[in-house]
């Protein structure tokens, strides 16, 4: 969780950021479904002999939390690419420095 934020804080890349936010995605991911495991439990699924199952509420929820950052990352891979269009970096400082001229230009 930590290397995934410290990624996204500390490069300029929009790339490594996105990297470093999938990586922090991942392991919040890991960290709700180990809260789902019960210690001797089993799938959710009604058969004798079993008694104590896992919750699948988390399980469910991070399905949904994965089909969502399957999203995010597609959207923020096309922006970096209109970034990289417009500006021709993706460095997060380049192209705010670029816009920045352009708009000292335009006045």
């Amino acid at each position: 969780m930590i290397i995934g934020l410290y990624t996204v804080l500390s490069h300029g890349n929009l790339v490594k950021k996105l990297i470093g936010l999938n990586l922090f995605q991942a392991s919040v991911f890991l960290l709700y479904i180990s809260f789902g495991k019960v210690v001797g439990g089993t799938a959710p699924i009604i058969e004798k002999g079993f008694e104590v199952y896992s919750n699948p509420l988390p399980h469910v929820l991070i399905l949904t939390a994965i089909v969502v950052g399957v999203a995010t990352t597609a959207l923020g891979l096309a922006l970096a690419v209109r970034i990289f269009n417009a500006y021709g970096t993706l460095e997060e400082d380049e192209a705010i420095a670029a816009e920045e001229s352009d708009g000292a230009a335009a006045s």
